[in-house]
């Protein structure tokens, strides 16, 4: 498909009264709503802000020029910054999940504080703090035969099947 003058000029007009692409794209024919999004970038016209169904879409105000008087329709423009479409909704106060604990026989070890660099095949990498901070360092106890954490923090990592269902 071409986009000649007049279905450009069409495209503008149709677009500065404020049809959505996929209106536009039917008007036009042979053309999908993405085709009509792209061309209205790379003709980089002006972002419209949606206006709820109860406002009117254009009011008339009258405009005097001395000798008549003439209404000229107006438009409510209400304006959008951003994609809103995506924007995550948060609670106030999240509900904090509750953590399964490992059986009551385990030992918490006392954390060697070991920096990347010093990790082995044989110690655990179970990170402590953030990865960002001068702070941040590994487990670095002695790691069993299948995983690579030691066993406390496999308890805490893995979890059975039949806990992970109860957990939904």
């Amino acid at each position: 498909m071409n986009w000649t003058d007049e279905r450009v000029e069409l495209l503008k007009k149709l677009w500065s009264e404020g049809l959505s692409a996929s209106q536009i794209a039917t008007q036009l024919g042979g053309v999908s709503r993405n085709a009509v999004i792209g061309k209205v970038h790379r003709l980089k016209l002006s972002a419209r802000g949606r206006t709820s169904s109860a406002q009117p879409r254009a009011k008339k105000t009258p405009v005097s020029n001395g000798t008549k008087t003439t209404t000229r329709p107006t438009r409510t423009i209400t304006a959008t910054i951003g994609a809103t479409a995506l924007a995550a909704q948060f609670d106030v106060e999240p509900v904090a999940r509750q953590m399964l604990r490992p059986t009551a026989n385990v030992v918490i070890p006392i954390s060697r504080k070991l920096a990347l660099i010093e990790l082995t095949e044989r110690t655990c990498k179970w990170p402590n703090g953030d990865p960002l901070s001068e702070e941040f360092n590994f487990c670095g106890n002695e790691a069993g035969e299948s995983g690579p954490y030691c066993g406390y923090h496999s308890k805490v990592a893995y979890q059975p099947v039949s806990e992970r269902k109860r957990a939904r």
